[in-house]
């Protein structure tokens, strides 16, 4: 399986989308929340976002937001 890193805040409901939809495929992942830390923060930067949730999967671009089609492309690939 490949590694999926999931930058979130506090309170952000495509977050939390994006989280249960991975959870529900039984997806492992990791989770960054830039408000507890912010080297996690610098990261979202230095991929050039500025929101989150921020979806980064080894070998692919990262993107934003809750995007179910392409997290199921990306994942079954």
């Amino acid at each position: 399986m490949k590694n999926i890193i999931i930058y979130t805040k506090h309170n952000c409901m495509p977050c939390q989308f994006t989280k249960s939809f991975l959870n529900d495929h039984e997806i492992d992942f990791i989770e960054k929340n830039i408000e507890e830390d912010e080297s996690a923060l610098e990261e979202v930067k230095s991929l050039g976002f500025q929101a989150v949730p921020v979806v980064s999967i080894e070998g692919h671009p990262p993107f934003q937001g809750f995007n179910p089609d392409r997290l199921t492309q990306l994942i079954e690939q």
